[in-house]
């Protein structure tokens, strides 16, 4: 292969320019797409990887068995630590946590950080090191902070900002400010970890009020971030057992109930495992809860499923250029066998149309590398990823290699083609160098084509119609004019503030009332759940909902039967009232729910520190609430009036937006130290679905490629059909055939591709709709109609690639076909 060889293939490329636009177009379009695919789940894959010796760093997770159904948690008691330091193995145990939120004061405005306070041993593990200033310093002194070079030019415009202060407050408490001395410099973390930070702190912050200090420097059962590094071939059920030992016999486990531990069974109070850093992005199992970090998490299944596509997309556009680089070696037969007659082997004839190959696939590289740079940032926010590593030089170097490979090998087809080129034939007048065996491939790969846009157009149509179900459909209340809000971490509701606050909303004209809750509708950071039960009967454990007397009414819900909470009958945290739903009352025993309003209940309770039981009266029935989503089997909730929480809720009586301005001009007289972070209701509630629409909006795009791409194929496989059987039609046409009756055979050739395609993609999209809607409780039902759609869409998409080759075909004049 010589360089002469690529200054002939561009010589040739260069002679038909709208052929080689469109080989490369399509190539070029279909690797971008490629790229952004496959550099996503490399982006999702690579979760924590620069953490050093990542492989045996572990998380301790913990399960509480006292509250029945309790998930699991990747926060852990910080008394694990100590025997952590001495079980065998582990070369390092550190961790951090999340309780102090600080907010940053800058130019009179306050800026919520990404805050840390992390114990010794986390720089070690992290593998952190200072660009200017000394990290051991920033974390030890009760003055200094850390900062990220990002965070540090956000806040001061540079970098350069060692020694500077900063005005840090704690969120909750006023008299909780102070300055902090900036005392080293870290450069980024990555934006695929599941340990982002901005600033890092010590434990000795004169911030961190001084018993909580305490707690994350002794042997404290508060929960944070643990972290243990340990010895490759390390035996980590030995570990875990040092770990579970600790549990049992830390004093808060000794101070349980004997009946308590009793009803524990062969159950542990606390469950301990460990679970690899490596693996936590893909962690699915782990809840959330109030002091929970905010991190990315991802599904490996739909990376996986992402990969799949990707490399559908490639297929479809190499399966393309293929179609149109054998098209062209039959248009130059002539060419291919005088080139033979002059004594050109049949080496050199392969190896040009390699050149040719690769020439094209490098300048697709090329244009698909440039259009992936182009559309990262669109394609980073539709990931709702920050996704600006991918444009490494690895990644570069990949997408060549890729396009070298894809040139190799849909070079390999038209080589055949040409090769079996006969000269004697073709000098003659008969040209026809192609078998029916490659015939009928190319027409295989136009059906894999369509059925591949048709798997993708139906799968795309019933995740969307799907995703627009679940969020337009009622949680059991109007959330419209409904706006939420949670007050700072460690304030409740029965504070001094929060009342203040919530009788300065009441004045406000935008403003019809103030709701309590211990969480909003559709969301998960503050459960609990407890056993309920009727007397003489077996015991419910059920979700309970706090709320203060007034959650109703604000939210404008209906009594099933009996009646629901009233803030002009009910006093607030009365012990007595209860209300159940429709499916507590069913578990409970009742026949039908008016039967249950009246009832006592016992409520097995810890208020007082030890295990007791609470009469409750049942008042009413409340219809169901979606406090989850649909992916979650709704099940017995009972609601309590309790109002030291810390979530409310404000009902506009007009314009939204002018409540949102309502409750931010009062917000700050309050809590100067916070930033207030408010959401509608119905966006919170939406948040469930936020993946799902996401992954509608991305097979979107992939699927109207796909359409494209098989447009193209059906636009080929209709002009070889006209060009193959120009002689037929011709003599058809001397015989008397109408031209409708000509249309109809190029027709009947892009039929029976789409029929193909139908019978293979269809009933394989239903199977993957079906999987997809599984875990659904509630699922729309249009979601089958979108395989009909999806062949509608083929079949109009065909019908216009073929429409210029029908006519040609219908237009054709028999006396100049049979000339030439």
């Amino acid at each position: 292969m010589k360089l002469q060889d690529f200054r002939v293939g561009l010589r040739i490329l260069a002679q038909d320019p709208v052929y080689s636009l469109v080989s490369i177009l399509g190539l070029g379009v279909g690797l971008g797409v490629c790229l952004l695919l496959l550099g996503y789940a490399r982006h999702c894959w690579q979760y924590n990887a620069h953490v050093p010796d990542v492989d045996n760093v572990y998380i301790v997770k913990q399960r509480n068995n006292l509250e029945l159904g309790t998930p699991w948690y990747d926060q852990a008691p910080l008394l694990l630590l100590a025997a952590a330091r001495t079980a065998p193995g582990v070369t390092n145990a550190s961790g951090y946590v999340g309780w102090f939120p600080l907010t940053v004061e800058v130019n009179d405005q306050l800026r919520n950080l990404k805050s840390l306070t992390v114990l010794p041993g986390f720089a070690e593990m992290m593998g952190l090191r200072a660009i200017q200033g000394d990290l051991n310093e920033a974390l030890s002194r009760p003055d200094s902070i850390a900062i990220t070079q990002d965070t540090a030019i956000r806040l001061f415009g540079t970098s350069d900002v060692l020694g500077r202060t900063l005005l840090l407050r704690l969120s909750a408490v006023d008299e909780n400010r102070s300055t902090a001395r900036i005392a080293a410099i870290l450069r980024n973390p990555p934006a695929n970890t599941t340990i982002p930070f901005e600033i890092l702190n010590g434990p000795n912050l004169s911030l961190v009020p001084p018993s909580m200090r305490d707690q994350l420097l002794g042997e404290s059962d508060w929960l944070g971030y643990l972290l243990l590094r340990v010895r490759p071939g390390t035996s980590l059920a030995a570990i875990a057992e040092v770990l579970q030992h600790a549990v049992d016999e830390a004093p808060s486990a000794q101070k349980v109930p004997p009946e308590m531990k009793e009803r524990l069974g062969d159950r542990k109070i606390m469950d301990i495992k460990l679970s690899r850093l490596r693996d936590a992005y893909f962690d699915r199992d782990v809840a959330t809860n109030f002091t929970s970090l905010t991190v990315d998490r991802g599904n490996s299944t739909l990376v996986a499923g992402l990969v799949a596509v990707a490399t559908f997309i490639l297929t479809l556009a190499a399966v393309n250029y293929v179609n149109l680089a054998t098209i062209r070696v039959i248009r130059r037969q002539r060419e291919i066998a005088m080139r033979k007659v002059l004594g050109a082997s049949n080496g050199r004839l392969a190896l040009q149309f390699v050149v040719e190959s690769l020439l094209v696939s490098m300048l697709a590289s090329a244009t698909g590398f440039i259009l992936a740079c182009l559309a990262l940032p669109v394609f980073s926010e539709l990931m709702n990823r920050d996704l600006g590593g991918m444009l490494s030089l690895q990644n570069i170097g990949t997408a060549l290699g890729l396009g070298l490979l894809l040139g190799l090998i849909t070079a390999i087809h038209p080589a055949w083609i040409a090769l079996g080129v006969r000269p004697s034939l073709m000098l003659v007048g008969r040209p026809d160098a192609e078998s029916l065996c490659s015939k009928y491939l190319r027409r295989a790969l136009s059906a894999l084509q369509v059925a591949v846009a048709m798997g993708l157009a139906s799968f795309t149509l019933a995740i969307f119609w799907q995703a627009r179900f679940a969020i337009d459909g009622s949680p059991g209340f109007d959330p419209s004019s409904l706006l939420v809000f949670d007050l700072p971490v460690g304030v409740s509701a029965q504070d001094e503030k929060p009342r203040g606050l919530m009788a300065a909303l009441s004045q406000q004209t935008e403003l019809t009332g103030t709701a309590i809750s211990n969480d909003a509708v559709g969301r998960s950071k503050q459960p609990w759940s407890t056993e309920i039960k009727r007397e003489g009967r077996e015991a419910v454990d059920m979700d309970v909902k706090s709320m203060s007397a007034n959650f109703f009414e604000e939210y404008g819900i209906k009594p099933v039967a009996g009646r629901l909470f009233d803030s002009q009958i009910d006093r607030e945290n009365d012990p007595v009232p209860v209300v159940i739903n429709a499916i507590a009352a069913r578990q409970l025993g009742f026949a039908s729910p008016e039967q249950a309003v009246g009832q006592s209940l016992l409520f097995r309770s810890m208020a007082s520190g030890a295990p007791a039981l609470i009469t409750k009266r049942i008042v009413g029935i409340a219809p169901e609430i979606r406090f989850y989503s649909l992916r979650e089997v709704p099940g017995a909730i009972a609601y309590e009036l309790w109002s030291n929480s810390g979530t409310l809720t404000v009902r506009a009586t007009g314009s939204i937006h002018n409540a949102e301005r309502a409750v931010q001009s009062v917000w700050p007289k309050y809590f100067p130290n916070s930033v207030l972070e408010m959401k509608p209701a119905k966006e919170i509630y939406a948040a469930n679905y936020a993946d799902d629409v996401r992954l509608a909006r991305l097979l979107a795009l992939s699927t109207a490629l796909a359409m494209i791409i098989a447009a193209f194929g059906m636009y080929v496989l209709a002009a070889d059909a006209v060009q193959r059987r120009t002689k037929e039609i011709a003599l058809r046409k001397l015989f008397g055939t109408r031209r409708r009756d000509i249309g109809k055979l190029v027709a009947k050739e892009i039929g029976a591709v789409i029929l193909l395609s139908a019978v293979v993609a269809l009933p394989l999209a239903a199977v993957a709709i079906a999987r997809y809607l599984s875990p659904y409780t509630e699922r729309t039902p249009l979601a089958y109609w979108a395989l009909a759609f999806a062949l509608l869409v083929s079949l109009t998409t065909a019908a216009f690639a073929g429409a210029r080759q029908g006519w040609i075909a219908m237009a054709l004049k028999p006396a100049v076909a049979l000339r030439t």
